[in-house]
């Protein structure tokens, strides 16, 4: 019997009131930041939250519920890096979660739309090396962005 993976995700507040279709959808068929698990790896879900809010107070304990219901990765919702701004918080989320929790820590869950991909693209939002390294998890090709639309 192959073990499984157990993950949490953490969206950002704005999005509080989210159902999680893409999420889930990408869950499923492993794409986007998903695709580092394999097709046939079971992956369960044992946590989904928002960050509680700017600066994100729900990131302090978060975590440690979902590492209790056995999380070994967190990943933070797409809208982390589509929203506008993106968080700017993330790197101290991410940073934080590692160190206290021990945990790994993924930025992204569902490839990200393609009309978020224009519009960032446009104004500039990602032109660094460390948000072109929180996007490629879930940058993908324009093909799937446009099914995540």
């Amino acid at each position: 019997m192959t073990a499984k993976t157990k993950i949490g995700i953490i969206i950002c507040d704005r999005y509080r009131s989210c159902a999680g279709g893409k999420c889930f959808r990408a869950l499923q068929n492993r794409e986007g930041a998903f695709d580092i698990y394999k097709t046939d790896e079971e992956v369960e879900l044992v946590g989904y939250t928002s960050c509680g809010g700017c600066p994100g107070g729900n990131i302090e304990y978060a975590p440690e519920e979902m590492k209790k219901n056995g999380a070994e990765i967190i990943h933070f919702a797409t809208g982390f890096v589509v929203g506008y701004p993106p968080c700017p918080y993330i790197h101290h989320f991410k940073d934080f979660i590692e160190e206290k929790y021990g945990m790994k820590v993924v930025i992204g869950t569902h490839p990200i739309p393609q009309k978020y991909y224009i519009t960032h693209s446009k104004l500039g939002t990602w032109n660094s090396t460390e948000w072109n390294k929180f996007i490629k998890p879930t940058l993908g090709d324009e093909e799937i962005r446009l099914d995540y639309n």
